[in-house]
């Protein structure tokens, strides 16, 4: 068994400079861990680090925005533009990111937000439980999902390794690289697609257990808190192979970086939820937020930063970025949220939770 090690995504993201867009977009009719998070402050044209735009020296409003760790770029293009319309005249955004699970219990327990936006359903519903976001959260066209993903296997450039499949990852010499489970969205959902493709197959629920038992005790060597540190350990030189959100590993790919992305033929759909906190000051326009990230401007640039929209119109638009692999399928095929988090990831009792804790990886939340 392979020593594991458990690195913590110190990365602190720089205050968000945000440029000047000439746009001028109706508000959208729609019905509506422990990790190192990163800051910033998000403000109007022409704002730098120093320089306060117009919404800050009028004293407008400023909202609180708590996210997952790997949409960052995508919210700092989003909060842009939002400013740029009538319905976000004025508003400034403070951003904090970090491992979605960390977030949510932040959150839980006392970190002011707005406007909070999650890897899993459970990450919401925590805060549902205690009062922090309505229970009608999800009473919309698009069920409170912002937008979609699905687990790819990114590989080196070349794909040395020759991966092509979920089973091509316990394979002997092969390094995986995925985030920890107790912290991090991404890694359920990277687990749960290893998982139900593995029943995809034709294996028995023991057997594609097994199969993770494998994978987690003799392929992953490292498990970082979230999912952008993983990325950074994979891009850094460390695996052959990472399980990652196809929008992580779309813009890393765009930025520049050594990498290819694998779909492999089972795999599962990731739906991210967002939601307006009921303990906001300023519900009206974070509320406004939410609804325009739905619209037609706010799921263009979804797309463009790698997401699959999940409004119809726009996701047809982009249909040809995005492949549909022909054994896609839903957390709903697996029971459910409720069902897998119970089973898998419950602290002390989870399968998942027992054979991390056999293999030395730290389980804490």
């Amino acid at each position: 068994m392979r020593s594991r090690s458990l690195r913590l995504d110190l990365r602190a993201a720089a205050p968000a400079l945000l440029s000047a867009a000439a746009l001028s977009l109706a508000l959208a009719a729609c019905g509506g861990s422990s990790d190192t998070t990163s800051t910033s402050t998000s403000a109007g044209a022409g704002s730098t680090a120093t320089t306060s735009n117009s919404a800050a020296t009028t004293g407008s409003t400023t909202l609180q925005l708590v996210a997952y760790s790997t949409p960052k770029k995508a919210y700092d293009a989003l909060t842009t533009a939002f400013a740029q319309t009538p319905a976000g005249k004025g508003v400034t955004f403070g951003q904090s990111f970090g491992a979605s699970g960390s977030q949510s219990r932040a959150v839980d327990s006392g970190q002011p937000a707005d406007v909070v936006a999650f890897s899993t359903t459970p990450d919401m519903t925590r805060l549902v439980k205690d009062g922090i976001v309505a229970k009608t959260w999800n009473a919309n066209p698009f069920k409170g999902f912002s937008s979609d993903s699905v687990v790819v296997l990114v590989v080196r450039k070349g794909n040395p390794k020759h991966i092509a499949g979920w089973d091509d990852l316990i394979k002997p010499g092969v390094d995986v690289i995925t985030p920890n489970p107790s912290t991090s969205g991404s890694a359920r959902w990277n687990i749960l697609a290893g998982y139900g493709a593995e029943l995809k197959e034709g294996k028995t629920p023991a057997q594609a257990l097994a199969y993770l038992n494998t994978l987690l005790t003799k392929n992953v060597s490292v498990q970082d808190s979230s999912a952008s540190a993983a990325l950074q350990t994979f891009i850094g030189g460390k695996g052959d192979v990472l399980l990652d959100y196809e929008s992580d590993a779309l813009a890393a790919k765009k930025a520049g970086d050594s990498i290819e992305l694998v779909y492999p033929q089972q795999t599962l759909l990731i739906q991210t939820p967002i939601a307006v906190s009921a303990k906001s000051s300023h519900q009206s326009q974070a509320q406004a937020f939410v609804n325009w990230q739905w619209s037609s401007a706010g799921q263009t640039i979804w797309a463009q930063k790698g997401y699959r929209p999940v409004l119809q119109s726009v996701a047809a638009q982009f249909a040809g970025k995005f492949p549909t692999p022909p054994g896609l399928f839903t957390i709903d095929s697996l029971g459910g949220w409720t069902k897998v988090t119970k089973e898998f990831f419950a602290p002390g009792t989870g399968k998942i939770t027992k054979i991390e804790q056999a293999a030395g990886v730290p389980t804490a939340s």
